[in-house]
């Protein structure tokens, strides 16, 4: 994706997730990865009025070149483009977010992961989720720990498009800011729909039933 159209994207994706409620306030960041460097929205920004001018431009080391002060979350971006890349070469896009429902699921959270494999679209087009423990926003221990599960799951041959920071919210990831944000919103929904059925939980898919959609559609779980 050439340099403008990455700054429309972002500017296009952000309103279009402000004005359905997956983002509020300042909350949240997006970032596109160039050829010769990264674009993230500013720091303390709101997704909902971004300036394409304005976005914060860095070369491929990281260093800022122009644009407003970059959010401090491009080091985790750096760190997930760097992970994922190995597995799919084609990762140009990162989207975090406060999305409230996934959120809220990790304030009581059990286990490693956010979700089971509740529907075959949050199988086939999200996957695992690996549920990162609180750090304080920007926190390099969770950096390395969003790589490290990148590395696991890849290495096992189910490569992850999402991990979720608890308390925090989700990153997600993919080919282009329109991509990731149907991952955004097929998660955001998925941990909807599990808080909406209360306390009595449905079962998961079964291994029989990921199986046919891993043959069918090459679902990630």
């Amino acid at each position: 994706m050439k340099e403008k159209e990455a700054r429309e994207e972002i500017c296009r994706v952000g309103r279009s997730l402000f004005e359905r409620g997956y983002v509020h306030a300042t909350a949240g960041n997006i970032s596109v990865r160039l050829d010769d460097g990264f674009l993230i929205t500013p720091t303390d920004a709101c997704l909902g009025f971004l300036d394409p001018a304005r976005l914060a431009k860095l070369d491929t080391q990281g260093q800022q070149t122009s644009g407003d002060r970059a959010s401090k979350t491009i080091a985790l971006h750096t760190r997930i483009y760097a992970a994922a890349r190995k597995f799919d070469a084609n990762t140009a896009c990162v989207i975090h977010t406060h999305s409230t429902h996934c959120v809220a699921l990790t304030l009581n959270a059990q286990g490693d992961e956010l979700l089971p494999a509740l529907t075959p679209y949050f199988v086939m087009k999200v996957g695992h989720v690996p549920l990162i423990p609180y750090h304080r926003p920007g926190a390099p221990e969770a950096a390395e720990l969003v790589a490290q599960a990148i590395e696991r799951h890849g290495a096992a041959g189910t490569p992850i498009r999402a991990v979720m920071l608890e308390r925090l919210g989700p990153n997600v990831w993919h080919e282009t800011p329109a991509t990731a944000m149907a991952v955004l919103e097929e998660l955001e929904e998925t941990a909807k729909l599990h808080l909406l059925t209360g306390t009595v939980k449905p079962e998961p898919l079964n291994n029989e039933q990921i199986d046919e959609l891993r043959r069918t559609f090459g679902a990630r779980w």
